[in-house]
């Protein structure tokens, strides 16, 4: 694949990820297993609030192909195939649900050095299109994206937005919701391995004349270990904490508090991932 510009979907995904990731509120139990012919086997039960929940899901992987499936207990299937270089320089992505297959669509992703395309399309009789470009470099990139519903001949969203990527830091801008809204973040990683960093989003809606911001980081206590922080405006606090108990398997603790509202509890998640 080519070292070129992200894709536009990328465009600030780093803050994003630093700032929800791992940030969880519920109790979630995950184990896999994995054998030397590519298959992986993924067994996840999810308990929130009173509800239970969960899935089980298996991937195969072979040379350039991936195959993706899961069944839920509410008998819901879900499929994706993933091939890449099937033509030289694309990534190609088919996802199909049953029994809501009309929730299915196909991706095409392609890559330039200078430049990177997406083009989807729902499988309905009259599919939504969403079409996306950036351009530049892998330091620099600015691009744009639009939808299209074929029904109602409308545009049904337009964003445009530009990042700047360096060794120890990424910044981005991006107008979106129609031109509504613009967000501005900025993540530095305090080490080569970008386990510590700093992150800051902030999101101004003009029809609405409200702004929006999470500050937050990461901090690698060992090579085991890792504590994330975020506070946002409105006084919710989160954090995480993160431990590799054995290779690959790890326990995650997150927590939610109310800086505005002491009076209240603040709810707690665990999640354990145990693959072998």
């Amino acid at each position: 694949m080519s070292k070129g510009p992200l894709l536009f979907t990328d465009i600030g995904k780093k803050a994003k990820d630093l700032l929800t990731r791992d940030y969880i509120t519920d109790h979630k139990l995950s184990v896999s297993t994995y054998s030397h012919t590519g298959l992986a086997l993924t067994s996840t039960a999810v308990k929130k609030g009173g509800l239970s929940t969960g899935d089980v899901g298996a991937v195969y992987n072979y040379k350039d192909t991936l195959i993706d499936v899961k069944v839920d207990t509410a008998s819901n299937i879900s499929t994706t195939f993933t091939a890449t270089d099937f033509i030289p320089s694309t990534k190609t992505i088919a996802s199909l649900k049953f029994p809501n297959y009309e929730s299915g669509k196909l991706e095409i992703q392609y890559f330039h050095p200078h430049a990177s395309l997406t083009t989807a399309v729902g499988f309905t009789k009259s599919p939504t299109v969403d079409a996306s470009v950036s351009l530049g470099n892998s330091t620099f990139a600015v691009g744009a994206e639009a939808g299209y519903d074929t029904t109602s001949s409308t545009l049904t969203k337009y964003t445009a937005g530009v990042s700047l990527t360096k060794l120890d830091s990424c910044a981005s801008i991006i107008v979106g919701d129609k031109g509504d809204s613009i967000s501005a973040s900025y993540v530095h990683y305090f080490d080569q391995f970008k386990r510590s960093a700093g992150v800051g989003e902030i999101t101004k809606r003009f029809s609405t004349n409200e702004n929006f911001f999470t500050v937050g980081g990461a901090v690698s206590v060992d090579h085991l270990t890792l504590v994330k922080l975020k506070l946002n405006n409105h006084g919710k606090l989160g954090a995480v904490l993160q431990h590799e108990l054995m290779p690959k398997s790890l326990l995650t603790i997150g927590s939610e508090f109310d800086t505005k509202a002491l009076d209240k509890a603040p709810r707690f998640g665990v999640s354990l991932a145990l693959k072998p």
